[in-house]
Protein backbone atom coordinates (compact mmCIF):
# COMPACT_ATOMS: atom_id res chain seq x y z
CA UNK A 1 0.00 0.00 0.00
CA UNK A 2 0.97 3.25 -1.08
CA UNK A 3 2.09 5.31 1.85
CA UNK A 4 -0.02 8.86 2.10
CA UNK A 5 0.72 12.55 1.69
CA UNK A 6 1.19 13.50 5.65
CA UNK A 7 3.64 10.04 5.95
CA UNK A 8 5.69 10.95 2.43
CA UNK A 9 5.92 14.72 3.99
CA UNK A 10 7.65 13.80 7.43
CA UNK A 11 9.69 11.17 6.19
CA UNK A 12 10.85 14.01 3.88
CA UNK A 13 11.25 16.26 6.98
CA UNK A 14 13.31 13.87 9.29
CA UNK A 15 15.78 13.51 5.81
CA UNK A 16 16.13 16.56 5.25
CA UNK A 17 16.95 17.33 9.01
CA UNK A 18 19.34 14.05 8.89
CA UNK A 19 21.28 14.87 6.13
CA UNK A 20 21.49 18.63 7.11
CA UNK A 21 23.15 17.34 10.80
CA UNK A 22 25.50 15.15 9.25
CA UNK A 23 27.36 18.06 7.69
CA UNK A 24 30.12 20.38 8.78
CA UNK A 25 30.08 23.64 7.64
CA UNK A 26 33.92 22.97 6.59
CA UNK A 27 32.74 20.55 4.46
CA UNK A 28 30.46 23.10 2.32
CA UNK A 29 33.20 25.77 2.06
CA UNK A 30 31.71 27.93 4.76
CA UNK A 31 33.38 29.16 7.96
CA UNK A 32 32.74 27.63 11.41
CA UNK A 33 31.58 30.98 12.87
CA UNK A 34 30.38 31.00 16.28
CA UNK A 35 29.88 28.02 18.76
CA UNK A 36 26.77 25.96 17.32
CA UNK A 37 24.23 24.34 19.94
CA UNK A 38 23.74 22.22 17.34
CA UNK A 39 25.82 19.61 15.17
CA UNK A 40 25.41 20.42 10.96
CA UNK A 41 24.60 22.99 9.03
CA UNK A 42 21.88 25.70 9.76
CA UNK A 43 18.91 25.49 7.77
CA UNK A 44 19.66 29.06 7.00
CA UNK A 45 23.07 28.07 5.41
CA UNK A 46 21.30 24.93 3.54
CA UNK A 47 18.55 27.82 2.25
CA UNK A 48 21.36 29.69 1.25
CA UNK A 49 23.76 27.21 -0.80
CA UNK A 50 20.40 26.05 -2.76
CA UNK A 51 19.31 29.19 -3.40
CA UNK A 52 15.90 28.46 -1.48
CA UNK A 53 13.89 31.00 0.75
CA UNK A 54 14.81 30.05 4.40
CA UNK A 55 11.01 29.92 5.15
CA UNK A 56 9.93 27.01 2.39
CA UNK A 57 12.91 25.22 3.20
CA UNK A 58 11.96 25.16 6.87
CA UNK A 59 8.52 23.89 5.37
CA UNK A 60 9.74 21.33 3.89
CA UNK A 61 11.54 19.97 6.75
CA UNK A 62 8.22 21.13 8.99
CA UNK A 63 6.72 18.29 7.03
CA UNK A 64 3.94 21.09 6.01
CA UNK A 65 1.78 20.83 2.70
CA UNK A 66 3.97 22.58 0.06
CA UNK A 67 5.59 20.85 -2.69
CA UNK A 68 9.08 21.92 -4.09
CA UNK A 69 10.25 22.08 -8.28
CA UNK A 70 12.43 19.17 -9.46
CA UNK A 71 14.61 21.95 -10.12
CA UNK A 72 14.67 23.47 -6.71
CA UNK A 73 15.02 19.83 -5.13
CA UNK A 74 18.33 19.09 -7.62
CA UNK A 75 19.50 21.93 -6.24
CA UNK A 76 18.82 20.85 -2.37
CA UNK A 77 20.11 17.58 -2.99
CA UNK A 78 23.26 19.48 -4.51
CA UNK A 79 23.36 21.56 -1.32
CA UNK A 80 23.36 18.48 0.90
CA UNK A 81 25.84 16.35 -0.68
CA UNK A 82 23.43 13.27 -1.39
CA UNK A 83 24.53 10.63 -2.98
CA UNK A 84 22.55 9.16 -6.19
CA UNK A 85 20.77 7.10 -4.08
CA UNK A 86 20.09 9.32 -1.38
CA UNK A 87 19.08 12.04 -4.45
CA UNK A 88 16.34 9.41 -5.49
CA UNK A 89 15.10 8.85 -2.08
CA UNK A 90 14.89 12.39 -2.11
CA UNK A 91 12.93 12.86 -5.53
CA UNK A 92 10.80 9.59 -4.45
CA UNK A 93 9.74 11.38 -0.84
CA UNK A 94 8.82 14.42 -2.84
CA UNK A 95 7.26 12.59 -5.49
CA UNK A 96 8.43 14.10 -7.86
CA UNK A 97 10.78 13.46 -11.28
CA UNK A 98 14.44 13.95 -10.88
CA UNK A 99 15.22 15.77 -13.70
CA UNK A 100 18.60 14.32 -14.16
CA UNK A 101 16.88 10.85 -14.35
CA UNK A 102 15.46 12.32 -18.17
CA UNK A 103 18.98 11.41 -19.59
CA UNK A 104 19.61 8.55 -18.07
CA UNK A 105 18.50 6.37 -20.77
CA UNK A 106 19.40 8.34 -23.50
CA UNK A 107 21.83 7.11 -26.13
CA UNK A 108 24.80 8.21 -24.95
CA UNK A 109 24.65 6.89 -21.50
CA UNK A 110 26.15 3.50 -20.80
CA UNK A 111 25.37 0.66 -19.39
CA UNK A 112 27.36 -0.44 -16.06
CA UNK A 113 29.66 -3.42 -17.74
CA UNK A 114 28.53 -5.80 -14.86
CA UNK A 115 25.20 -4.68 -16.33
CA UNK A 116 25.95 -5.67 -20.39
CA UNK A 117 27.81 -8.65 -18.78
CA UNK A 118 24.71 -9.96 -16.63
CA UNK A 119 22.53 -9.83 -20.50
CA UNK A 120 25.74 -11.28 -22.72
CA UNK A 121 25.98 -14.56 -19.83
CA UNK A 122 22.04 -15.36 -20.18
CA UNK A 123 21.97 -18.13 -22.44
CA UNK A 124 18.04 -17.89 -24.04
CA UNK A 125 17.52 -14.19 -25.77
CA UNK A 126 18.00 -11.59 -23.30
CA UNK A 127 17.77 -8.10 -24.07
CA UNK A 128 17.83 -4.57 -22.07
CA UNK A 129 15.48 -1.84 -23.06
CA UNK A 130 15.50 2.20 -21.73
CA UNK A 131 12.86 4.31 -20.92
CA UNK A 132 12.25 5.24 -24.76
CA UNK A 133 12.58 1.20 -25.54
CA UNK A 134 16.27 1.81 -26.92
CA UNK A 135 18.08 -1.58 -27.14
CA UNK A 136 21.06 -0.92 -25.15
CA UNK A 137 22.51 -4.36 -24.72
CA UNK A 138 21.44 -8.24 -25.55
CA UNK A 139 23.12 -11.34 -25.85
CA UNK A 140 23.65 -13.38 -28.88
CA UNK A 141 21.02 -15.10 -29.25
CA UNK A 142 18.42 -12.21 -28.85
CA UNK A 143 20.66 -11.27 -31.90
CA UNK A 144 19.97 -14.58 -33.95
CA UNK A 145 16.25 -14.06 -32.78
CA UNK A 146 15.26 -10.58 -34.04
CA UNK A 147 15.94 -10.04 -37.33
CA UNK A 148 16.18 -6.84 -38.64
CA UNK A 149 16.85 -5.15 -35.17
CA UNK A 150 19.36 -6.69 -32.92
CA UNK A 151 21.49 -8.52 -35.55
CA UNK A 152 22.43 -5.07 -37.63
CA UNK A 153 24.09 -1.85 -36.88
CA UNK A 154 21.22 -0.29 -37.41
CA UNK A 155 18.06 1.66 -35.43
CA UNK A 156 17.50 -0.01 -31.74
CA UNK A 157 14.41 0.69 -30.60
CA UNK A 158 12.01 -1.27 -30.27
CA UNK A 159 8.87 0.78 -31.44
CA UNK A 160 10.04 1.61 -34.28
CA UNK A 161 11.45 -1.80 -35.58
CA UNK A 162 7.45 -3.53 -34.79
CA UNK A 163 6.52 -0.25 -36.16
CA UNK A 164 8.16 0.70 -39.25
CA UNK A 165 10.53 -2.00 -40.23
CA UNK A 166 8.87 -4.73 -42.64
CA UNK A 167 10.91 -7.98 -40.92
CA UNK A 168 8.87 -7.38 -37.93
CA UNK A 169 5.59 -8.05 -39.96
CA UNK A 170 6.99 -11.05 -41.14
CA UNK A 171 8.41 -12.57 -37.98
CA UNK A 172 5.66 -11.46 -35.43
CA UNK A 173 2.28 -13.51 -36.30
CA UNK A 174 -0.86 -11.56 -36.12
CA UNK A 175 1.25 -8.53 -36.23
CA UNK A 176 -1.99 -5.86 -35.91
CA UNK A 177 -2.39 -7.12 -32.61
CA UNK A 178 0.77 -7.73 -31.21
CA UNK A 179 1.68 -4.29 -32.23
CA UNK A 180 -1.21 -3.06 -30.55
CA UNK A 181 0.11 -4.55 -27.24
CA UNK A 182 3.27 -3.84 -27.21
CA UNK A 183 2.36 -0.17 -27.94
CA UNK A 184 -0.22 0.04 -24.71
CA UNK A 185 2.34 -1.83 -22.67
CA UNK A 186 4.96 1.44 -23.49
CA UNK A 187 2.28 3.81 -23.19
CA UNK A 188 1.99 2.06 -19.36
CA UNK A 189 5.63 2.84 -18.56
CA UNK A 190 5.54 6.02 -20.48
CA UNK A 191 3.52 7.74 -17.91
CA UNK A 192 6.30 8.62 -15.56
CA UNK A 193 8.50 10.35 -18.80
CA UNK A 194 4.91 11.50 -20.40
CA UNK A 195 7.11 15.37 -20.65
CA UNK A 196 10.32 13.85 -21.79
CA UNK A 197 11.62 15.55 -25.11
CA UNK A 198 13.14 12.39 -26.22
CA UNK A 199 9.99 10.75 -25.77
CA UNK A 200 7.66 13.52 -27.59
CA UNK A 201 10.18 13.26 -30.43
CA UNK A 202 9.57 9.36 -30.14
CA UNK A 203 6.44 9.40 -30.44
CA UNK A 204 5.85 12.32 -32.86
CA UNK A 205 8.41 10.75 -34.95
CA UNK A 206 6.54 7.53 -35.01
CA UNK A 207 3.01 9.28 -36.02
CA UNK A 208 4.37 10.85 -38.83
CA UNK A 209 5.28 7.75 -40.32
CA UNK A 210 2.96 5.49 -39.21
CA UNK A 211 -0.71 5.63 -39.72
CA UNK A 212 -1.32 2.79 -37.79
CA UNK A 213 1.06 3.64 -34.87
CA UNK A 214 -0.48 6.70 -34.53
CA UNK A 215 -4.33 5.30 -34.32
CA UNK A 216 -3.07 3.16 -31.81
CA UNK A 217 -1.63 5.83 -30.08
CA UNK A 218 -4.74 7.56 -29.88
CA UNK A 219 -6.76 5.04 -28.44
CA UNK A 220 -4.79 5.50 -25.21
CA UNK A 221 -4.43 1.78 -24.42
CA UNK A 222 -2.62 0.63 -21.12
CA UNK A 223 -1.92 -2.79 -20.17
CA UNK A 224 0.76 -3.99 -18.62
CA UNK A 225 3.97 -6.01 -19.37
CA UNK A 226 2.77 -9.22 -17.83
CA UNK A 227 5.10 -11.09 -20.21
CA UNK A 228 3.47 -14.60 -21.57
CA UNK A 229 3.76 -16.46 -24.86
CA UNK A 230 5.63 -14.89 -27.64
CA UNK A 231 5.43 -16.97 -30.98
CA UNK A 232 8.26 -15.77 -34.09
CA UNK A 233 8.22 -17.15 -37.43
CA UNK A 234 11.88 -16.90 -37.85
CA UNK A 235 13.26 -17.07 -41.84
CA UNK A 236 15.82 -19.48 -40.45
CA UNK A 237 13.98 -21.61 -37.27
CA UNK A 238 10.44 -21.35 -38.51
CA UNK A 239 8.26 -21.45 -35.52
CA UNK A 240 9.38 -20.33 -32.48
CA UNK A 241 7.67 -20.13 -29.22
CA UNK A 242 8.76 -18.50 -25.56
CA UNK A 243 7.50 -17.50 -22.70
CA UNK A 244 8.55 -13.91 -21.88
CA UNK A 245 9.64 -12.27 -18.54
CA UNK A 246 10.63 -8.84 -17.99
CA UNK A 247 12.36 -7.52 -14.98
CA UNK A 248 13.56 -3.87 -13.52
CA UNK A 249 16.63 -3.27 -11.75
CA UNK A 250 16.49 -1.76 -8.47
CA UNK A 251 19.59 0.22 -9.11
CA UNK A 252 18.68 1.46 -12.49
CA UNK A 253 14.98 1.66 -12.74
CA UNK A 254 15.46 3.07 -16.63
CA UNK A 255 16.53 -0.45 -17.36
CA UNK A 256 14.41 -3.05 -18.45
CA UNK A 257 15.51 -6.72 -19.01
CA UNK A 258 13.49 -8.89 -21.43
CA UNK A 259 14.21 -12.99 -21.63
CA UNK A 260 12.46 -15.06 -23.66
CA UNK A 261 12.21 -18.53 -22.17
CA UNK A 262 11.82 -21.80 -24.78
CA UNK A 263 8.62 -23.39 -24.34
CA UNK A 264 9.01 -26.91 -23.68
CA UNK A 265 8.47 -28.73 -27.34
CA UNK A 266 7.57 -25.50 -28.99
CA UNK A 267 10.84 -24.44 -30.07
CA UNK A 268 12.75 -25.45 -33.54
CA UNK A 269 15.61 -24.75 -35.54
CA UNK A 270 17.97 -24.28 -32.51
Amino acid sequence: MAPSPVAQKRALGDFLRAQRARLSPAGVGLPAGQRRRTPGLRREEVAQQCGMSVTWYTWLEQGRDVSASPQALASLAGALHLTPAERGYLFELAGKRDPAADDSGAEGMDVPPALADAVAAVKVPAYLLDHLWNARAWNAAAARLFVGWLDRDDDRNLLRYVFLNPMARKIIPDWNRRARRVLAEFRAESGRHIDDPALVATVDGLKGKSAFFARCWSDHEVVDRLGGERTFDHPGGGRLTYEQVAFTFASRTDFKLVMLLPRKGKESGR
